[in-house]
């Protein structure tokens, strides 16, 4: 590397370094910040975040980029010269788009409306959220007159932070080509409900025991809790990646349900690994910030652990024994396949977190049609939790009972993630098509997941995916990984496939 590109990288460390301030103290927002200390910590996150946009958007920066750029010219598009100067241009100039006073007035807003949602969500009170969550919505449509949509639509700008380049169309047409397939196996596994039993995971269950089970499974996956990983609990499950060598991970427990801390622990550690997977070059470095990464790829990672594996027959096979270790009254005389069958039964409920498969995509085309309308102005603040409810009950046949169960369950636009959902949806699909690719590399890891070996699977995935940071987009990073663009069909096929399994259709 050469002296002007040295340059660089050093300043966008230092951009990066503060965003990670930032975060730590969200993290800490969350776990451990006595309640009385929100207003000054969203005064204290706002400070930074204003630093970092100032310094992100100064002429220093972009006199660096553009001489970075002169002396590195001709090297390859993947390589990590040339995909740090594309990522740091694309930044500077998305980040450009807003004044600075704008970014801290955002910031604080956001800061102050988690501490409120906090509380509402404690309560059921959506009515007390509302003027907070008001707050951030205008800003997000000031945010969206800033940046401008041209043609577009303007929820292409919310869309935009978490999927760089992605438009609400396209999200439209790739919910369109498969939610109808997941109603119509929807309720053909409704009339067969009775052919699975998830009672053995609805009984008491220790908390201190729980947290166990889950470090085993956590670690098992390849996480070092006594080098570089951290457990903890936060109201909404979340994985903080600080460095390759610093992940915070969290969870939540619930004491008559063994799913919640199980798969959100399983959840978070893909997280985990794929920051720790990182090539050592990245870390540490602009590539490394995955707030601006593709939120479609995170989330498949995610996935891969918790459902593909987490959720597969090969995986109780092996894993039936640490549980029954740990609980041996309530799982007693289980076996692997009634383990298998009970964490993929199809269960109509109200909450995203805790949703099977099958149908958490439906959550997520819910929230996505709600957030649109707001965009639109079709649908106004006042009356969203009342459509969210219609929708939930045209969607899943209930009705939330509560708020807390309804529009208050996610932590997301409290934090302005307004666009966010998109991504996990994408993540599902996403997750089926590179593990279909690493399966057909490796047709053995089922067998090795059996017993409990997780190498060849975990080693595929820093090979082709984690190593890269956020080089490149979702659609580019796809096109590498599978030879194709995001496409729902294989994950419609694998959800077919299992529910025949699982139900015996």
């Amino acid at each position: 590397m050469g002296a002007r590109f040295d340059q660089l990288n050093q300043h966008l460390s230092d951009i990066h370094n503060l965003n990670m301030a930032y975060w730590m103290l969200q993290h800490d927002q969350n776990t451990q910040m006595p309640p009385a200390g929100a207003n000054a910590r969203a005064a204290q996150m706002a400070t930074l975040q204003k630093l970092r946009h100032e310094l992100l958007t100064s002429d220093e920066t972009a006199r660096l980029i553009e001489d970075a750029a002169a002396e590195i010219e001709g090297a390859e598009y993947g390589s990590y010269e040339a995909s740090l100067i594309r990522v740091a241009r694309e930044d500077y100039t998305y980040a450009s788009a807003l004044p600075t006073d704008f970014v801290a007035e955002y910031t604080q807003a956001t800061a102050t409306a988690f501490a409120v949602w906090r509380e509402a969500k404690a309560r059921s009170d959506y009515a007390h959220f509302l003027p907070a969550l008001r707050k951030v919505f205008e800003l997000k449509l000031r945010e969206a007159a800033l940046r401008g949509y041209g043609d577009g639509h303007p929820y292409d700008v919310l869309l935009g932070y978490w999927e760089r380049g992605m438009t609400t169309a396209q999200v439209r047409q790739i919910f369109d080509a498969h939610k109808q397939a997941l109603v119509d196996l929807v309720e053909a596994v409704n009339t067969v409900q009775d052919r699975v039993d998830d009672s053995l995971l609805h009984q008491p269950l220790a908390i201190e025991k729980q947290q166990q089970v889950a470090q085993v499974a956590s670690t098992a996956l390849g996480f070092d809790y006594d080098r570089w990983a951290q457990f903890g609990v936060a109201p909404h499950p979340y994985c903080l990646q600080l460095s390759r060598d610093d992940i915070r991970l969290t969870t939540r427990f619930a004491p008559n349900f063994f799913n919640p801390a199980f798969y959100g622990t399983l959840h978070e550690t893909g997280h985990g690994l794929h920051a720790r997977g990182f090539a050592p070059e990245i870390d540490g470095t602009f590539l490394s910030d995955m707030e601006s990464y593709s939120h479609a790829v995170c989330e498949s990672q995610s996935r891969t652990w918790e459902n593909l594996v987490g959720r597969s027959r090969e995986y109780w096979q092996w894993f039936l024994p640490y549980l029954q270790q740990h609980f041996p009254t309530q799982f007693d005389g289980a076996t692997a396949e009634d383990l298998y069958r009970a964490v993929n039964k199809v269960r109509q409920q109200y909450l995203r977190v805790e949703a099977d498969e099958l149908t958490y995509n439906l959550h997520i085309m819910l929230r996505f049609e709600l957030e649109v309308a707001l965009v639109e102005g079709k649908l106004s603040l006042e009356d969203a939790s009342d459509a969210w409810n219609d929708t939930f009950q045209a969607y899943f046949g209930l009705t939330p009972p509560d708020d807390a169960r309804g529009i208050l369950q996610d932590v997301h636009w409290s934090m302005g993630g307004m666009g966010a959902f998109v991504g996990y949806a994408l993540g599902n699909i996403l997750a089926v098509q590179y593990y279909a690719r690493a399966l057909t590399d490796h047709p053995d890891i089922p067998e090795k997941i059996s017993q409990g070996d997780f190498t060849t699977l975990r080693e595929w995935l820093t090979e082709h995916i984690y190593i890269h940071g956020r080089k490149y987009s979702a659609d580019e990073l796809t096109l590498r990984v599978t030879g194709t663009h995001i496409d729902p069909a294989p994950y419609v096929d694998y959800l077919q496939r299992k529910m025949q399994d699982v139900y015996r259709l």
